[in-house]
């Protein structure tokens, strides 16, 4: 939650911040750029009621048009707790980014609100924005300081940390998913601050700002194959997402299942000395015998779309465990729901 609110708030200061530079005709009538390197997207979150912790995000773009259309594109896959599974953590379990891999601001600035910035240097302004976070759309205001640093640069920061709740963002579920694989308790809301610096465009006014994606991607994991740890790790922290969706009583894979299943290919890709194994389980509704088959076909069927997208060789295998491995109360409707899961594993681990 606290991640997904802070990554929310980082992109909407920017393009915020972005917006007001560029509207002003005196300053910014050409157009800024956002200059990735020399800024910082940053969020706090409380765990354990004391425990404060600072995240940030190494991939986001942004620009100014003009007119002062503001466009702030974050990758949410960029994600940087400083741990490499905690970053797994954050991707698949809280952001869902193989669903939702972006944050997007957009903000339009009034000319006049800034028109004095070349003259008094520095002002905070109060900045409206529109966040797109994991499928939902808010209308933000936050406080955010300009700051002229010579003629071609501009600093836009936060004024004062913006808090964002994970619920308003439909991120309580992750956040639930957080707590339990880390083993903590984490303060439902997060805020977010960041220092972000804006460059003139050179050589004639700029292209028409977009919410486009970044053209650079960076996430912050290794690149290749993968450690023994790393892999492990993984598998786990994809069979906590819930992510693989079947029809009611049935063994058939539910479209929602792909962008998952794609990373799930690309992991196992990347862990080429290891053999991973597939594990159905239901629920305690209906016979023991009848969840049992049901278990081993569905275990079966995301084998089948896994060697589909080229995954083969003995890499991967399935089986069934029924009802017999609860992890949640089948008393309750929820319990239930967590039962019915799809869990990856080191072969024989």
């Amino acid at each position: 939650m606290i991640m997904l609110r802070l990554s929310a708030i980082l992109l909407l200061i920017s393009l915020a911040i972005s917006g007001g530079v560029h509207a002003q005709p005196s300053p910014f009538g050409d157009g800024w750029t956002l200059e990735p390197g020399a800024s910082t997207l940053q969020f706090q979150s409380i765990k354990n009621e004391s425990k404060i912790e600072t995240s940030g995000f190494a991939t986001f773009t942004g620009a100014i048009s003009p007119s002062g259309e503001v466009a702030l594109t974050v990758l949410l896959d960029s994600v940087d707790t400083r741990i490499d599974l905690r970053n797994v953590r954050m991707r698949f379990l809280f952001f869902e980014t193989f669903t939702f891999p972006e944050a997007r601001v957009s903000a339009r600035i009034d000319p006049a609100t800034i028109a004095d910035l070349p003259s008094v240097r520095r002002k905070t302004i109060e900045m409206p924005f529109t966040l797109d976070l994991h499928g939902v759309t808010r209308e933000i205001t936050a406080p955010l300081s300009l700051t002229l640093i010579g003629d071609d640069l501009v600093a836009v920061s936060t004024a004062e940390p913006i808090v964002l709740p994970v619920a308003d963002f439909n991120l309580s579920e992750g956040l639930a998913k957080l707590e339990e694989a880390a083993n903590v308790k984490i303060v439902p809301s997060g805020s977010v601050s960041f220092d972000l610096i804006f460059r003139k465009t050179a050589g004639g006014p700029a292209a028409p700002v977009s919410a486009a994606a970044p053209a650079t991607p960076v996430a912050l994991e290794t690149t290749g194959n993968f450690s023994h740890e790393a892999c492990v790790g993984r598998f786990e922290i994809l069979s906590r997402t819930g992510n693989i969706y079947f029809a009611p009583g049935s063994a058939r894979l539910d479209d929602a299942s792909a962008p998952l299943l794609r990373q799930a290919a690309d992991i196992i890709t990347r862990c080429p000395d290891l053999k991973v194994q597939i594990a159905g389980h239901t629920d305690d509704i209906g016979s023991a015998a009848a969840n049992m088959r049901l278990s081993e076909r569905r275990a079966a069927a995301v084998e089948a779309h896994l060697a589909a997208q080229g995954i083969g060789g003995g890499r991967i295998s399935s089986t069934g465990y029924g009802e017999a491995r609860p992890i949640a109360d089948n008393s309750t409707e929820s319990g239930r729901g967590r039962n019915r899961r799809i869990e990856f594993s080191v072969d024989g681990s």
